[in-house]
């Protein structure tokens, strides 16, 4: 048996109704949908790496593109937290250095990969033909499979303790479903 009323009582403090909460589910999907269609794109037409003149110039772009969407899914995502109520029991010191540690390791893991794998190894240098001497094995990469979309989810599951913020720990969820699905699709 599943005792569903953590669950409802999540639910009781998330409008997922609301335009913001919407738009944040939204563009959550859609970052990892757009990278991996772009980047299979890419490997079949060679067409961004003619547009932009070299194979690495055109990951850049797409690397830039990324970042920005990555930064705009974060702000659709704290603005969504923010205007969803607070679950009053969780905003104390305690939940929020849990969230705070939670970030913090969730970084780790983001900046430690991204800097074993370089910015091209990151942004998908090998569907455009860059490709790295070997597989990375080394921390983080040694610990856990896919560390920058976990400690990326991580980040978000921080976050939304720090904040108190229900609204914020179901936009995780969506957050872990959506690199659940691009791990099984980019494997």
């Amino acid at each position: 048996q599943v005792d569903v009323a953590a669950m409802v009582q999540l639910f009781g403090y998330v409008d997922v109704t609301d335009t913001g909460f919407i738009v944040a589910a939204l563009s959550i999907a859609f970052n990892p949908f757009f990278w991996n269609v772009v980047a299979r794109w890419e490997h079949k037409t060679q067409a961004l790496s003619q547009t932009f003149g070299s194979p690495r110039a055109a990951c850049y772009c797409l690397g830039a593109v990324i970042l920005v969407l990555n930064c705009v899914r974060s702000h659709c995502f704290t603005e969504a937290m923010r205007s969803q109520p607070k679950l009053e029991g969780w905003d104390c010191h305690w939940t929020y250095y849990s969230g705070l540690a939670i970030s913090a390791v969730g970084t780790l893991f983001v900046i430690s990969s991204f800097l074993a794998l370089g910015f091209t190894g990151t942004f998908l240098g090998d569907y455009f033909g860059i490709l790295m001497e070997e597989k990375v094995t080394s921390f983080p990469f040694s610990i856990l499979d896919n560390p920058m979309y976990w400690g990326s989810t991580a980040i978000y599951l921080g976050w939304s303790l720090m904040h108190a913020s229900p609204a914020g720990l179901l936009l995780t969820a969506v957050v872990a479903i959506s690199y659940t699905i691009a791990v099984l699709y980019e494997g």
